[in-house]
């Protein structure tokens, strides 16, 4: 079993779970940075806001990144809700993370577009309960400079420790529990931003 039935989603369609003003997005941390970001619903001043970060709207794409929470050095996973707007802005301010032949016109431009963005969207192949590849590809958001810094002390609304959901899932899939599994799965349905979003071709 893959994602619950449904319509064919688009092949760069941004899906994730959101409501009217907030979209959350998923990372994995260390327990001595991630536990302290839950607890206090806010990153810590040892995450470093110098430095780019990937977020990700898609949980099952996290779990492939992460192993489920049993990775080293990302034993705990989180769900960030942020601020729409200020996802919106990323995406508006973002350039393709690879070159792809006329977006834009061509590859210097897209070099110097790139060497000024904030962010940087990437398209990998999302996965399925056992991590298998689809047909079908997730957005990756990765944030640097005056996004990173936005993201962690202005955009953040909350912050979740959802690992024992990550582990619960998993344990079930190992059991053959696919469609117990996938009930538990966060509700992510397809997200339209409010401007541009940097598109594979």
């Amino acid at each position: 079993m893959t994602r619950p039935a449904g319509p064919t989603p688009r092949q760069h369609g941004i899906r994730a779970l959101h409501t009217d003003t907030t979209l959350t997005v998923y990372q994995a941390y260390t327990p001595s940075l991630g536990l302290p970001a839950a607890r206090d619903g806010r990153f810590p001043p040892a995450w470093k806001r110098d430095r780019m970060t990937w977020i990700k709207p898609s949980f099952l794409w996290m779990m492939y990144r992460c192993g489920w929470g049993l990775k080293e050095g990302q034993e705990t996973v989180l769900a960030v809700e942020i601020t729409r707007e200020g996802f919106d802005w990323a995406l508006a301010n973002a350039e393709l993370s690879h070159y792809e032949r006329g977006v834009p016109p061509d590859r210097a431009s897209w070099q110097r577009t790139l060497r000024r963005a904030p962010a940087r969207v990437q398209w990998d192949p999302e996965r399925d309960l056992h991590l298998n590849r689809l047909p079908y590809r997730s957005l990756q958001l990765g944030l640097s400079g005056e996004a990173a810094r936005r993201y962690a002390d202005e955009w953040t609304v909350s912050v979740r420790d959802v690992t024992p959901l990550a582990r619960r899932i998993h344990e079930l899939v190992r059991e053959g529990a696919d469609e117990e599994a996938a009930r538990l799965l966060p509700g992510e349905t397809p997200y339209t931003a409010a401007g541009r979003v940097p598109r594979l071709r």
